[in-house]
């Protein structure tokens, strides 16, 4: 989910009922805030809010049903997630291309956070920080070049 998202607002007060019937069901109900967890958001594909899946024995199954409390509750309870084809070993969040994907989202936000750094703390004009990463990045390819 992420804190700005409609849909994960109105998701919220299901979610959270469901979240209550998590022990009698023997599951762990969570929610991750993928502004604060980027990496989360690259591993698992994220392409739409709110995102839920399920994961159990090492083997992830995006849900894709209603959003009700009831629907979640029949999700875990009927196994209907044993319908669901797994995510392929390959898209699986701890395979090395999911762990990249992950590697790059986490760069892509310290650029942003070093971008506001850069122009809010130390007032350097935006075409600055732009300059700033653009000779980092001239510097890094001479040096992995080399």
């Amino acid at each position: 989910y992420a804190p700005w998202c409609p849909a994960c607002e109105n998701l919220q007060p299901e979610w959270e009922k469901f979240a209550e019937w998590g022990e009698d069901l023997g599951v762990n109900v969570a929610k991750v805030d993928v502004t604060e967890q980027p990496g989360l958001s690259g591993r698992f594909i994220i392409t739409a809010l709110p995102t839920i899946y399920h994961c159990k024995d090492g083997e992830f199954r995006r849900y894709q049903g209603a959003r009700t409390k009831a629907a979640f509750i029949n999700f875990i309870s009927d196994e209907e997630w044993k319908s669901i084809e797994p995510v392929s070993s390959w898209l699986g969040p701890s395979s090395f291309l999911m762990s990249s994907m992950s590697a790059l989202f986490k760069l892509s936000m310290w650029i942003r956070h070093g971008h506001g750094y850069l122009t809010e703390n130390l007032g350097i004009p935006v075409w600055g920080s732009y300059a700033v990463f653009g000779l980092a990045t001239l510097f890094l390819g001479m040096v992995l070049g080399l």
